[in-house]
């Protein structure tokens, strides 16, 4: 039987409530994602935050790494004021999520960022975001839930290898995006108001600001797992040039936080 290769989530750590009792600190990740990478073939694994120090370990024992979605991430780590609606109140997931970026891009793990995932990908490589978009515009979701619009993957990225058409209806909920492209990453789909909604890396590097989870497309989730898979076996392919445009993985940001240590 083929070993599935081990993908590993990032979650939230919130408050909530079960079993009838008060509000407790809780680990919690929507279910869609572990069960669309059981669907695309990997085994899930739940990396709730911790020490940053200790990413490279948990990294080391994984064979692809997905950074899910949440919260706003904190403007100071890329040296920006809070915009009034942005609500950036997940700092154990920024500095747990960055380190395993960090960790991630510097092993030559696969990666997928899932909207805010993707924005904290662009954060850790030195780039900047919006923080807040035009809400007349598509892409914040609908009173009741996640929203759809198109999405257009640019020819010759690692995208649109993927996602061959011309364009793309995605599920989608979020009020940020990608402003000032992270060093090494490469632009690899647009909305139809030119808001950045996918960016590639070297190796299998992947972030999208949709979230795959929320739909039945399965296309973004099993190459990962596939990438993820030829590490695990030794048989990584040769990746195209659309998989990143520079080596240069240097990790800065406004407040010095992300920055690797020496």
């Amino acid at each position: 039987m083929t070993t599935r290769p081990v993908i590993g989530i990032s979650t939230h750590l919130t408050q909530a409530v079960w079993d009838h009792r008060s509000a407790q600190r809780a680990v919690l990740l929507h279910e869609r994602y572990p069960r669309q990478v059981q669907d695309a073939g990997g085994v899930a694994f739940m990396l709730p935050p911790d020490a940053p120090a200790y990413a490279p370990e948990a990294v080391a024992r994984l064979d692809g790494l997905v950074i899910a979605g949440g919260p706003d991430v904190n403007p100071a780590l890329y040296g920006a004021r809070p915009h009034p609606k942005t609500v950036a109140n997940a700092p154990e997931r920024d500095l747990w999520e960055a380190a395993l970026l960090r960790s991630a891009l510097a092993a030559g793990l696969p990666l997928l960022g899932i909207c805010r995932g993707m924005q904290l990908l662009n954060v850790v490589c030195g780039g900047s975001l919006v923080q807040h978009l035009p809400e007349a515009g598509p892409h914040l979701g609908s009173s009741d839930g996640y929203g759809r619009h198109p999405v257009r993957p640019l020819p010759g990225t690692l995208l649109a290898e993927l996602l061959p058409e011309e364009s793309v209806t995605v599920p989608t909920y979020h009020h940020q995006a990608v402003e000032r492209l992270g060093a090494g990453l490469t632009v690899c789909a647009l909305a139809e108001d030119d808001t950045i909604e996918a960016v590639s890396g070297s190796g299998f590097t992947l972030g999208v600001q949709w979230h795959p989870e929320q739909g039945t497309d399965l296309r973004v989730m099993r190459a990962l797992v596939r990438a993820a898979r030829e590490r695990l076996s030794g048989t990584t392919t040769v990746t195209s040039a659309a998989f990143g445009s520079s080596s240069d993985l240097g990790f800065t940001s406004g407040a010095g936080l992300l920055s690797p240590s020496p």
